[in-house]
């Protein structure tokens, strides 16, 4: 498989964590995808993405078990 962004002929598998945002938080769900090792350009079949999909719908109804690793800090007001 050859890149479509960088014409780069190095795409492997590669596990991932993709984001899901809900409000202020972020959900982290681990996927195997292929990459390019050039420049990054991540590949995602139907499969992941439906599967994707449907953990995006459980989270919303809050129907999908999730586990806090940390928290997100902001700096108040422009430096």
């Amino acid at each position: 498989m050859k890149c479509v962004i960088c014409s780069g002929e190095d795409v492997k598998e590669k596990e991932v964590e993709e984001e899901i945002r809900v409000g202020n938080d972020i959900v982290l769900v681990p996927v195997k995808v292929m990459v390019c090792m050039s420049c990054g350009e991540r590949y995602y079949d139907r499969r992941t993405m439906k599967r994707l999909e449907e953990v995006e719908d459980k989270i919303e109804k809050k129907r999908l078990e999730v586990e806090p690793i940390g928290k997100v800090l902001k700096v108040a007001g422009i430096i």
